[in-house]
């Protein structure tokens, strides 16, 4: 679990600020819906503070989780050390798989909280500045190891720790990484991702305005 702190964003040249450096915390933080993005609370987790509003936090992207797993290959493959929260997530899982994971699936984390995948990260300039890598917005994006948002069913308490179960995984819908995939790279196959009943409701409308 892992909470932010907002600092200047150092890819903002007119200065604004940024909630993507985040530390673990070992007490239980609580977990809302935070209503629209620009006019809510912003992020989901109470005193995880969003900088970039407009594009940023909202009910669909309330908790961002990204996996210890996907940091493996990520540290092998670069070479350094990437502690948890580096990546500006709230949520470091151990053992699932986020690649795999459908749009739509409900998450029970603890007792009481429900979470549901919506869509994967798409890069963004504070990420590239703060990873400071060649190429890093293209890198992320070609190995689609993108982590998941995650939108509140049901509010409650997350600490580090607790169990992720999936409740509901469902039938018709398709992979988080490989709708990434194709929002990014493989726009002839755009049409698939409308099956996905979960789906944010403006990147749908995105989508259709883009298929014409």
């Amino acid at each position: 679990m892992n909470v932010g702190v907002a600092r200047p964003n150092p890819a903002k040249r007119n200065g604004g600020l940024t909630g993507i450096d985040k530390l673990p915390v070992e007490h239980a933080v609580d977990v809302r819906a935070p209503g629209p993005k620009t006019t809510g609370l912003h992020s989901g987790v109470v005193g995880d503070p969003i900088g970039d509003v407009k594009n940023h936090g909202g009910n669909d992207q309330a908790v961002y989780a990204y996996s210890r797993e996907d940091y493996d290959w990520w540290q092998e493959s670069l070479g350094r050390t990437l502690p948890p929260g580096m990546f500006g997530e709230n949520m470091t899982t151990v053992g699932l798989d986020l690649n795999e994971t459908r749009i739509g699936e409900v998450w029970r984390i603890g007792d009481v909280l429900e979470l549901q995948t919506t869509f994967g990260r798409i890069p963004c300039a504070t990420f590239a500045v703060k990873m400071g890598e060649k190429q890093w917005l293209k890198r992320f994006a070609r190995e689609a190891r993108t982590g998941t948002y995650l939108r509140v069913i049901t509010p409650g308490p997350l600490r580090t720790g607790d169990p992720i179960e999936i409740v509901h995984r469902p039938a018709e819908s398709i992979g988080v990484s490989e709708a990434f995939d194709i929002y990014m790279h493989r726009k002839e196959e755009l049409a698939r991702l409308l099956v996905a009943e979960a789906l944010p409701a403006d990147l749908r409308q995105e989508i259709e305005r883009r298929l014409g």
